[in-house]
C-alpha cells in the first residue's frame, strides 16, 4: 500500500524513524520518504546512511504547525513519532513535554486535516494508560486527540489512530545500552531502580511491522496494543552480567512498578485478536459507524472480560535470560 505513496515521520531521526525507514526502502518503492524533526546534526548523519531518490529531509519542530502544514503537503501517510519521552526530564520540564506532546499532536492534526492526508498513526507508550507521571499523561492527552481527530474532518477522508507499545530493546536512554556501557566500562555493579519491577519488552523492528500492519487494519478510532512478553528488570540484569550483583538504587520521579497497556477502566472497549488488542473509541463518530471487531483485513476480535488488564506483572508470557539475550540479537539486526 505504500508504493509510488508520500510518507511523513515526525520526529524521524529517533531510533523508530530510522528503522521505519530502513524497513520501508527494503520492501515498497514510495514516492517520497519525508523525515520531519528539529536537529539538522541528526538529519546530517541520517543522509550519509539514508539517501535514496526518494528521501526528503524537513527541518521543523511539531510546535510549529505552519512548517507542518507545509511539509504535508501531497502526502498520504504520517507516522506521528515525534515527542519528548524521558520520564525524569518530563518531571523536571513539565510544559516543555506539554508543548511538544500535546500542542504538537494537535498540529499535527490539523495539519494532516488540512492537506488531505489519507491515514495518520500516532506512536504512543504503555506509560499512557493509568499514568502517573507527566510523560504519561501528555501522550493520554496526546491519544484522545488523535481519536476525537475523527470527528474533526467532516466531509474529509483523513482517518487517525494510535499505537500503543512498551520498551524497546535498545532504544536511545533505554536500560539495555545503559547497562552495557557500564559493563563495557567495569562497572563493579548494576543499578537497578526495583528488585520487582517489570516491563513490556518490543524489538524496534516489531514495533515497526506492527505499525505498518495497523495502515491496513485501521477504520480510524482504535487503539492498537501488540501481545508481547514482559521482563523481570533482574532477569534483565542476570542476562548481561550474571555475575555482577545489583545495586537497589529506588524508582526515579514519576516511575513505575509495572505497567499496563490496556486499562481494566477500558476492559468494556477491549476488543482481543490473535496477535494484538484494540481498545475500542469511548465516543461515536459523526456519521461513521464501525464494526471494530472486525478489521479491514478481515480478523476477527472477541469482547475481553470485565475489569480485563493487560498489565507487565500478570502478563503469562515472561521471556527468560536466554530469551532476553536472543531478543537483543534480533534488535540488533
Amino acid at each position: 500500500m505504500f508504493d509510488n505513496k508520500s510518507i511523513l515521520i515526525t520526529g524521524g531521526t529517533g531510533s523508530f524513524g530510522k528503522k521505519y525507514t530502513k524497513t520501508i526502502l527494503e520492501r515498497y518503492k514510495p514516492k517520497r520518504l519525508i523525515i520531519y524533526s528539529r536537529d539538522e546534526l541528526k538529519q546530517f548523519e541520517m543522509q550519509q546512511e539514508f539517501n535514496d531518490p526518494c528521501m526528503r529531509y524537513f527541518i521543523g519542530d511539531v510546535r510549529d504547525r505552519e512548517r507542518l502544514i507545509q511539509a504535508m503537503n501531497d502526502v498520504d501517510y504520517v507516522i506521528h513519532a515525534a515527542a519528548l519521552k524521558q520520564v525524569p526530564a518530563a518531571e523536571y520540564n513539565p510544559m516543555e513535554c506539554i508543548k511538544t506532546n500535546i500542542h504538537g499532536a494537535e498540529n499535527v492534526i490539523k495539519a494532516a486535516i488540512e492537506n488531505n492526508v489519507t491515514k495518520v498513526i500516532a506512536l504512543s507508550t504503555d506509560k499512557a494508560a493509568s499514568p502517573i507521571n507527566l510523560y504519561g499523561a501528555t501522550k493520554l492527552a496526546s491519544d484522545k486527540l488523535f481519536v476525537a481527530a475523527n470527528n474533526m474532518v467532516g466531509q474529509g477522508q483523513t482517518r487517525f489512530a494510535v499505537v500503543r507499545y512498551g520498551n524497546v530493546v535498545g532504544s536511545r536512554g533505554s536500560v539495555v545500552p545503559f547497562f552495557k556501557q557500564l559493563i563495557a566500562n567495569g562497572s563493579e555493579n548494576l543499578p537497578i531502580t526495583h528488585e520487582d519491577m517489570t516491563r513490556f519488552w518490543i524489538t524496534l523492528q516489531q514495533g515497526v511491522d506492527f505499525v505498518l500492519k495497523n495502515f491496513s487494519r485501521m477504520y480510524g478510532g482504535e487503539i492498537f496494543i501488540p501481545k508481547i512478553p514482559s521482563v523481570r528488570i533482574t532477569d534483565l540484569a542476570k542476562a548481561y552480567a550474571p555475575e555482577l550483583p545489583l545495586d537497589i538504587i529506588g524508582i526515579r520521579p514519576g516511575e513505575k512498578l509495572h505497567e499496563v497497556m490496556c486499562p481494566s477502566d477500558d476492559s468494556h472497549l477491549t476488543l482481543e485478536f490473535n496477535d494484538h488488542f484494540v481498545i475500542c473509541p469511548s465516543i461515536k463518530f459523526y456519521n461513521d459507524e464501525h464494526n471494530y471487531s472486525r478489521n479491514l483485513i478481515d480478523e476477527l476480535g472477541t469482547t475481553v472480560a470485565q475489569g480485563f488488564e493487560y498489565h507487565s506483572e500478570t502478563n503469562p508470557d515472561f521471556l527468560t535470560t536466554e530469551q532476553i539475550l536472543a531478543f537483543d540479537k534480533m534488535a540488533e539486526l
